[in-house]
């Protein structure tokens, strides 16, 4: 994955500190890694309620880490197995890259269009004051939407390719939401890795 870093697209947004790197990852060694996540995680579809009703959360999830801190987010709590072999050749790749050390890792699956990721802010307790997020993109491209919480104009989409690395520092989570949001066009799945650090 040496030398595939020369395109490192730094985000010009305010109170945030945002990089997106579209070729972290070569597009043979992307599919390989997609291909073999699909159909070997224990995808999960967990139940989200919202103003009283209660629906199948629009997309698959798991979770795995080097230790045995659970992640709660919208009333779910998720219980993290221990990383695979390709997992942890993503994170070594990511670690050596970043020189930051992760513990954790969200893999969410969006199996059409139709599946998607409301606006939110990766902000739970149990991140830290400044959460550091590593986000990985394997399958097809999704748009990945950010906003400012108070200063509207300050946005921006991404298209976020197949092997591409979008890296989110500092107070961004304080300032911004994100989102993936569903799309009437047709589109192939997609598989994102969120590497995070839980203490």
């Amino acid at each position: 994955m040496k030398g595939l870093f020369d395109d490192v697209i730094k985000l010009d947004l305010p109170d945030s500190d945002i990089c997106y790197v579209p070729k972290f990852i070569s597009s043979a060694k992307a599919d390989v890694f997609f291909d073999v996540l699909k159909h070997t995680i224990p995808w999960q579809q967990d139940e989200i309620t919202l103003f009283g009703k209660t629906y199948p959360q629009p997309r698959l999830t798991a979770l795995y880490a080097n230790n045995s801190k659970s992640y709660s987010y919208s009333n779910i709590t998720m219980h993290p197995l221990p990383f695979t072999k390709e997992l942890l050749e993503i994170k070594h790749a990511l670690e050596t890259y970043t020189k930051v050390a992760f513990t954790t890792c969200l893999l969410n699956r969006y199996r059409t269009g139709s599946d998607s990721n409301g606006w939110h802010a990766d902000n739970e307790r149990e991140l830290g004051e400044n959460p550091i997020i590593a986000s990985i993109s394997l399958g097809a491209s999704r748009y990945f939407h950010l906003k400012h919480n108070t200063q509207k104009e300050h946005k921006q989409k991404i298209n976020l390719q197949p092997g591409s690395l979008l890296l989110m520092k500092g107070k961004t989570q304080h300032f911004y939401k994100h989102q993936i949001a569903k799309t009437a066009k047709p589109v192939k799945e997609r598989i994102n890795l969120t590497f995070r650090i839980i203490k």
